[in-house]
């Protein structure tokens, strides 16, 4: 059985992220510009989201008060940890 330290230790696309989940973004796992967009964004390496919403195949985060909606795209190649918090 795997415990629930070892299943908050993984990483997981954001895609897969439930509502109302806090992660934190571990890796950007796209192109050169497509890093560059989400770094200019703010989303970045280190960056702590919440999930406010699902809305069909897209997600909407939030980090620092400000909302993000992003595609399923996007969020399939942004990886996350659920935060300890």
């Amino acid at each position: 059985m795997v415990g629930v330290a070892t299943v908050r230790s993984e990483a997981i696309p954001l895609i897969q992220a439930e509502e109302g989940a806090r992660v934190r973004v571990v890796a950007l796992r796209g192109g050169e510009a497509f890093t560059r967009r989400l770094t200019e964004l703010g989303l970045n390496v280190g960056s702590e989201l919440i999930v406010r919403q699902r809305q069909g195949s897209a997600l909407v985060v939030s980090r620092d008060g400000t909302r993000f909606a992003l595609g399923a795209g996007m969020a399939q190649r942004v990886w996350v940890r659920l935060s300890q918090t």
